[in-house]
């Protein structure tokens, strides 16, 4: 699953205690809490910024764009035991339970329910319809293709964003991300023998449905933490994931190997979960613009997976429309700045 957020920005607070009010602090929207929060109670938000090193949070963003580029490959390998409902339905039953389980320690109170209707859309994009789709779409297109196609989610975000905030980016941006989605459309066209293949339709449609809600949970990330965000969205799919686990596994054959334990517990707790998390945390250290340049490595790190991991044999076509894809995403992110 999974990440930058192009609908995101900081904001300013008041941090208080019982003891009084310690000032402002820069907040995070990725992530909705302070800057002092790192650096523990007492301090200042400037000062906190300065005892939270840069390294570490270069360090939490980096494995987080790690655990998203093993998304694919765990998919795949979830693949050779479950069928896709049942992987798709256990893989977020899983991880709600656990996001579930440090809300609880957390003792992290319900969010007000104007939320509500927010975090159903992160839901349905990021929880159910990106898992799903993808899960679909890999069972016909190799995990290289899927990379490569998918590596246009940061330009999908960015459109879906501006139009959800009414943001006017510069015309340079619009060219590079048109020219990203014209490369990406034609790679695939290419790879499909002049026609758009049924797993690509449903990556296509996983892009949208997922930009959709990274934008809206962006949005909700200036209210709450970001972890909380995807926590909650979580626990929302929780009943509904639940009984279709419960349906699927009875109904499609589940043919248990290593391969496709580790896969499935890869994507439900590295993934959906400890992925989400490090990479708010990162986030909130060293900002969103150099988060989202560590990002840029994601596609291109999912196609060396899809070698040592699987065993694909890679195209030329597809490290060169990965690329062509990274330059179009870096530009968008200059013209942004």
């Amino acid at each position: 699953m999974r990440t930058q957020d192009s609908a995101t920005a900081t904001t300013t607070i008041a941090v208080t205690t019982t003891g009084g009010t310690l000032g402002t602090a820069a907040t995070d929207s990725t992530r909705g809490t302070t800057a002092a929060d790192p650096a523990g109670p007492g301090t200042t938000g400037a000062s906190a910024g300065r005892t939270d090193p840069l390294p570490r949070g270069t360090l939490l963003a980096a494995l987080g764009v790690i655990s998203f580029s093993l998304t694919f490959p765990s998919t795949v390998w979830g693949l050779e035991s479950f069928g896709p409902w049942s992987l798709v339905a256990v893989r977020s039953t899983l991880a709600a339970l656990i996001a579930g389980a440090f809300l609880l320690v957390g003792r992290v109170p319900l969010p007000e329910r104007r939320y509500w209707a927010g975090l159903a859309v992160v839901a349905g994009g990021v929880v159910i319809g990106f898992p799903l789709l993808t899960t679909l779409a890999l069972q016909t297109s190799t995990t290289s293709h899927a990379a490569v196609v998918v590596g246009l989610l940061p330009l999908t975000t960015a459109v879906f964003a501006a139009l959800r905030t009414g943001r006017r980016p510069s015309r340079t941006f619009w060219w590079a991300a048109v020219s990203g989605a014209v490369v990406v459309l034609g790679f695939t066209v290419q790879q499909s023998g002049g026609a758009v293949s049924q797993g690509d339709l449903y990556l296509f449609g996983a892009l949208l449905v997922c930009a959709a809600g990274y934008t809206e949970g962006g949005r909700l990330a200036r209210l709450m933490p970001g972890w909380q965000v995807i926590g909650w969205a979580l626990v929302l799919c929780l009943p509904l994931m639940a009984v279709g686990s419960a349906v699927a596994l009875s109904v499609e054959p589940v043919r248990l190997n290593a391969h496709g334990v580790l896969g499935l517990v890869w994507v439900a707790a590295g993934s959906t979960f400890f992925g989400l998390y490090v990479w708010y945390r990162g986030m909130a250290s060293i900002g969103i613009p150099k988060a989202s340049q560590l990002q840029l490595a994601q596609p291109l790190l999912t196609l060396f997976w899809s070698v040592f991991l699987l065993g694909e044999t890679l195209p030329l076509a597809a490290p060169v429309a990965a690329v062509a894809v990274l330059v179009c995403i870096a530009v968008t992110q200059r013209a942004k700045s």
